[in-house]
């Protein structure tokens, strides 16, 4: 039975920016080792597969390598497939169900709001793979259930950096997030995400890591709302408003591909 798929470059209003994600429609529950071999043959950074629940949809993500807990380009990816392909009125807040929880998508005039969760992170001792990874000095280094965050002296060092991905491999975490205050007035920080034990080396743009990186910069910036660009190749612009113990994520989407799996 041949199964909708597409891909979606996120947090970007142009094609061939952003962050691709491969988006996978299916009208049931698929197993779990068949997502992950899809997964690896789209190796994007995520692949989500999504389908009908009475009160929305379940949503799951997988990289290359494994499932993970949060992935916020793919989920506004499947927000953006949803409301294009008119599975879902685009008036309808979007509901999904995730190993993190209800997530929620809206549609804000060009732009997709996501309701996240916070993922604050504490000030952490720096292991020594880290520091070897990065051969640098450190402002900042943090860790939550997910990530270290490691702030460093300026957008040029940030920008920089060429981290030994065997060494960030050690580390027992999903991935490290590297940031820095922006040199640009439009963008209060920057940012970079890398996580090669998740099969990713380092990732074009980075939603979950903003749950992190949210309240971290409005905290530091005495801001309740901010503008983040992460400084990939690819490069995205990510907008965060805090909301208590939640987040408001958003971004824009550009659909560049859709087609159809056809084998199970």
């Amino acid at each position: 039975m041949a199964r909708p798929i597409f891909v979606v470059d996120a947090f970007t209003d142009q094609p061939y920016r952003g962050n691709p994600a491969a988006i996978c429609l299916l009208d049931r529950p698929a197993e779990a080792a068949w997502m992950q071999r899809v997964a690896a043959e789209m190796n994007h950074s995520e692949t989500a597969f999504l389908w009908p629940r009475p009160d929305g949809f379940q949503l799951k993500w997988y990289t290359p390598k494994i499932e993970i807990d949060l992935c916020g380009h793919a989920t506004l990816a499947s927000a953006h497939v949803l409301w294009e392909e008119q599975r879902v009125p685009s008036e309808e807040t979007i509901r999904f169900h995730t190993k993190s929880g209800v997530l929620t998508a809206a549609k804000r005039g060009n732009w997709i709001e996501m309701d996240f969760p916070a993922e604050p992170v504490a000030e952490a001792t720096i292991p020594p793979a880290l520091a070897e990874a990065f051969g640098t000095t450190f402002r900042y280094v943090g860790l939550n259930r997910l990530d270290y965050l490691v702030e460093v002296a300026n957008e040029a060092t940030l920008r920089a950096l060429k981290p030994d991905q065997a060494m960030l491999a050690i580390l027992p975490v999903r991935g490290v997030i590297l940031t820095s205050k922006s040199a640009k007035p439009e963008y209060d920080y920057v940012c970079r995400f890398f996580a090669p034990l998740a099969g990713v080396a380092e990732d074009p743009v980075t939603g979950s890591a903003q749950c992190a990186l949210g309240p971290y910069w409005a905290q530091k910036l005495d801001k309740p709302e901010l503008v983040g660009y992460q400084a990939s190749q690819r490069g995205g612009v990510l907008r965060v408003r805090m909301a208590g113990k939640r987040i408001a994520l958003g971004g824009q989407a550009v659909s560049v591909l859709r087609g159809e799996l056809l084998h199970d």
